[in-house]
């Protein structure tokens, strides 16, 4: 039982984080596969504080921010995948 439990606790983060990676794919097209957007249109998101990304992905949800390219890619995530990718981008290194 308590090697379960370390196996658990072990596991647990780098599951997350590999779901959050595979979540960020999406965001890979105009924000870079490292969170480093290409185009100056675009932001960065890595290094981005994580408190800053859930609530601008939920005003992007809720319509309290509107973009026609944002909008509605946050409309398809939930509270959690929100705070994943949040925390997945925070935890990157912005390059430039």
């Amino acid at each position: 039982m308590k090697n379960l439990i370390i196996a658990v606790v072990v596991l647990l983060p780098s599951l997350s984080f590999a779901d959050a990676k595979a979540k960020a794919a999406q965001c890979a097209a105009c924000h870079g596969a490292e969170g480093v957007s290409g185009a100056p249109i675009w932001p960065n998101l890595a290094g981005q504080k994580k408190d800053y990304l859930v609530k601008q992905m939920k005003d992007f949800k809720s319509g309290a921010r509107k973009d026609p390219l944002m909008s509605p890619q946050a409309a398809m995530l939930s509270d959690a995948d929100i705070a994943d990718l949040a925390a997945y981008f925070s935890g990157l290194k912005c390059g430039k």
